[in-house]
């Protein structure tokens, strides 16, 4: 009667709803779309890492879920925390849900059995999964680190750090495309040229620190674009010039890299083109299988070329 199936006396009916109405009755939408084997929730599990990449894939999402009348549940979990992750993944496994869009998330074995066994359509955004075990939709880490290495090489930069990076998971191959484009170029890397992070603002701070008393680098890779201002804030605040003492390429290319002085040259990943081909997956509406997204390098203010 509530749910307005069936026929019933309306003036049954109109006592019911008003009776409901003041117990602060509130429809059980889960349980329904249980019964009726439907559901109009899409369930998105983010990383909990302090960044702003999400930002377009998550806008993607919900642009298509309003056109498509779906609602879209968002739950955060730390990108490597198995606890966490699980907890969201429980969380909403007990709901009716249409589908699962987990975005950048490091998964290990017992979570992707978890998800296996929750029997849900998943696919997975910002990341790939070892074994394709699941779909993905993705930046090739590899190729970003090379590209963005290769660039500052190319302008005559030979001493280039790489600040703000995880030390473990599947991010880790951007520096390993680091290493090997300087290898390939004949350079060395220091040690402390690598500064390690979790891809945030302070994590910038804390890399040009270091290098200030550590280092004699000429340019930086920074993992995100919240490392690069970080870092290039740091460095303005003790009196080196951007691009004029130190080159900085970001890698991301999110709405931040405009909206500061000097502008931030970046590798600009398709973050809306992802939410889309996630959102797309669960919907059914093309043949889906795993894939690497390509992306650009754009030169701002905060690189040149050196003599």
């Amino acid at each position: 009667m509530l749910s307005n199936t069936g026929e019933h006396n309306s003036a049954t009916e109109k006592k019911v709803r008003e009776a409901a109405a003041q117990m602060g009755y509130i429809k059980n939408t889960a349980a329904a779309e249980l019964v009726q084997q439907t559901s109009h929730i899409i369930a998105v599990i983010v990383s909990n890492t302090k960044s702003n990449f999400s930002d377009s894939i998550i806008s993607a999402i919900e642009d298509k879920a309003v056109k498509s009348n779906l609602d879209v549940f968002v739950l955060h979990a730390d990108h490597e925390d198995t606890d966490s992750q699980v907890r969201a993944i429980k969380t909403v496994s007990e709901r009716a849900v249409k589908g699962i869009i987990l975005v950048s998330l490091e998964l290990d074995d017992s979570v992707l059995q978890l998800l296996t066994e929750a029997n849900i359509p998943c696919v997975c955004l910002s990341t790939d999964v070892k074994n394709t075990l699941f779909p993905f939709v993705t930046s090739d880490n590899f190729k970003m680190g090379y590209d963005a290495t290769n660039f500052l090489i190319a302008q005559g930069h030979q001493k280039i750090g790489f600040a703000g990076i995880p030390a473990k998971g599947a991010v880790t191959k951007r520096t390993k495309g680091y290493v090997k484009c300087m290898q390939d170029h004949g350079l060395i890397v220091q040690p402390d040229w690598i500064q390690y992070g979790d891809f945030t603002y302070d994590d910038g701070i804390v890399a040009m620190t270091n290098y200030m008393h550590q280092s004699t680098i000429d340019a930086v890779v920074c993992a995100s674009d919240l490392v690069g201002v970080g870092l290039m804030n740091t460095a303005i605040k003790a009196g080196i010039q951007v691009p004029a003492d130190l080159s900085i390429i970001s890698i991301d290319g999110t709405s931040l890299v405009d909206m500061v002085r000097p502008r931030l040259t970046s590798v600009t990943q398709q973050f809306y083109e992802m939410g889309q081909e996630g959102i797309n997956f669960l919907l059914g509406e093309q043949r889906f299988k795993s894939k690497y997204l390509p992306f650009k390098i754009v030169e701002r203010d905060s690189t040149k070329s050196v003599d």
